[in-house]
């Protein structure tokens, strides 16, 4: 977390390679200068506030929705074996890094 902030090192900066958002989702990824860490943010805003914030390093990340949005309203069905992908992390395959890999549920 002090690195991801840059308690660490001042000389520490974000370099951000995309930065996307869906819904009331919004993910930047990117990396330091020296490309020896990846980072992903991932927050949730809801009436123009950041209510909820997520932070991976040297992870690779899967989004994928769950559930049905039909007419601007959720529905509680889930398809039994189907979750699409609506993002993937792309720096840590870029790297040629082997990191964990996680699955955020939307």
């Amino acid at each position: 977390m002090r690195m991801l902030t840059g308690g660490v090192s001042p000389s520490f900066e974000f370099v951000p390679l995309s930065v996307v958002s869906f819904g009331s989702t919004v993910i930047a990824e990117g990396c330091d200068a020296a490309t020896s860490v990846s980072w992903i943010h991932a927050w949730t805003v809801a009436n123009g506030i950041i209510t909820q914030v997520r932070e991976y390093s040297n992870t690779s990340l899967t989004v994928t929705r769950i559930g049905n949005v039909v007419a601007g309203r959720r529905s509680a069905e889930i398809a039994p074996s189907h979750c699409p992908s609506v993002w993937e992390s792309q720096f840590s395959g870029r790297a040629g890094k082997s990191v964990p890999g996680l699955v955020l549920a939307i």
